[in-house]
């Protein structure tokens, strides 16, 4: 049962770290961001390294996406029609 959910936290992770590289809008290639790294997160867990997992959580989705985030919103230029 570990190894399905395990193997279904990596086939997430890779379809949010594809979507953040696909996605040409900067604040929803953030949120993908976020969530492919609570997902990395969720696999540290699962390996039994619940401390990686929360520094992970704390640190990247915590304070650096939140960063990120507050970038984008504060560089705002008008939006350019594609």
């Amino acid at each position: 049962m570990i190894e399905y959910i395990f193997l279904m936290t990596g086939i997430i992770g890779g379809v949010f770290s594809y979507l953040v590289v696909i996605e040409k809008k900067l604040y929803r290639a953030a949120l993908w961001l976020m969530l492919f790294l609570l997902s990395v997160a969720t696999l540290y867990v699962i390996l039994g390294s619940g401390f990686m997992g929360a520094v992970q959580i704390i640190v990247y989705v915590g304070a650096v996406i939140t960063l990120l985030i507050f970038t984008i919103m504060l560089t705002r230029g008008e939006e350019v029609a594609d």
